[in-house]
């Protein structure tokens, strides 16, 4: 499965920023239709309460967005963002959650070297020359390094008034992130229970012990992997090995192909595709209501 270098493709065509910029406004538009926006993120009758948050790791302070409702106790989810980070796309992803009855964290996976927002949108990841920017901060994003942020991640979840610690963890990632989901069910299997890699890529890495696909058996979670059409055409064995290594690990795990192409589960890619996104939806909901019993 290929990964973000996708948007650079996209990149070189005759997108322009302006051409560009429309696109993703009218990406936002359909998706505030579909209840996507931050005012209709909640479900009926569900209020929520939001912040930005601070917290030590082995390897500095990570920050992030922390959405949940605001009475009662719930079982909390980790949000890994693509390669653009935290920005009002990945926020209202877990806003919506947060109105379905989870306690969602989006994560800074470039604490390291940045905090907050990098980018407004992926209009302005492309323009703003955002490959050149985040690379030095990616390439210290290795599978170890994800498992010691997962495992300070959970520690600061269960610390959390409203987070139900009698129930699993579940995680999802999009696009870069969506390895990191298998790293993090790996980093703590006694709490994270689910995860879901959306047009993730890098699930199969022939090789190498670190590849998400050869560490499913040190997991206790369920998974859903929802491959992007253009990727499997790329890799179309990445799915058959996915499904093998589930198996061999004797985990539960959905891999399918989707009818969208890469990055269409995130309202600000130019790939983002409104039924897919509603199937990939329905699919993590029930994902979650099935595993963090």
């Amino acid at each position: 499965m290929c990964d973000e270098s996708k948007l650079a493709d996209w990149a070189r065509q005759a997108l322009n920023r302006r051409e560009f910029g429309a696109l993703t406004g009218a990406a936002a538009l359909a998706a505030c239709a579909s209840g996507e926006s931050a005012s209709n993120a909640q479900g009926p009758g569900t209020s929520l309460k939001e912040q930005g948050v601070n917290f030590a790791t082995a390897d500095g302070t990570m920050d992030g967005f922390f959405v949940q409702p605001q009475d009662g106790s719930h079982p909390a989810v980790i949000l890994w963002p693509d390669i653009a980070s935290i920005r009002e796309a990945k926020r209202n992803i877990a806003r919506k959650l947060a109105g379905e009855g989870y306690a969602v964290l989006v994560v800074n996976p470039y604490y390291r070297d940045v905090a907050g927002e990098q980018f407004a949108d992926f209009a302005d990841f492309i323009a703003g020359s955002g490959f050149q920017k985040v690379g030095p901060w990616r390439a210290k994003l290795t599978a170890e390094a994800i498992m010691r942020d997962a495992s300070a991640v959970v520690g600061w979840l269960d610390t959390q008034d409203g987070v139900d610690t009698n129930r699993g963890i579940g995680t999802q990632g999009y696009c870069m992130g969506g390895p990191f989901t298998v790293w993090s069910a790996a980093a703590a299997p006694a709490r994270i229970k689910a995860a879901a890699s959306f047009h993730g890529g890098g699930l199969v890495r022939q090789d190498n012990p670190m590849s998400p696909h050869a560490l499913l058996a040190k997991t206790e979670a369920s998974f859903l992997i929802a491959i992007a059409k253009n990727d499997d055409a790329q890799a179309p064995g990445d799915k058959t090995a996915l499904r093998d290594a589930a198996v061999a690990a004797g985990r539960p795990a959905k891999v399918d192909v989707y009818v969208g192409d890469h990055g269409w589960m995130v309202a600000d890619s130019p790939a983002w595709n409104a039924e897919a996104a509603a199937q990939g939806e329905a699919d993590l909901l029930a994902l979650y209501e099935a595993a963090l019993a």
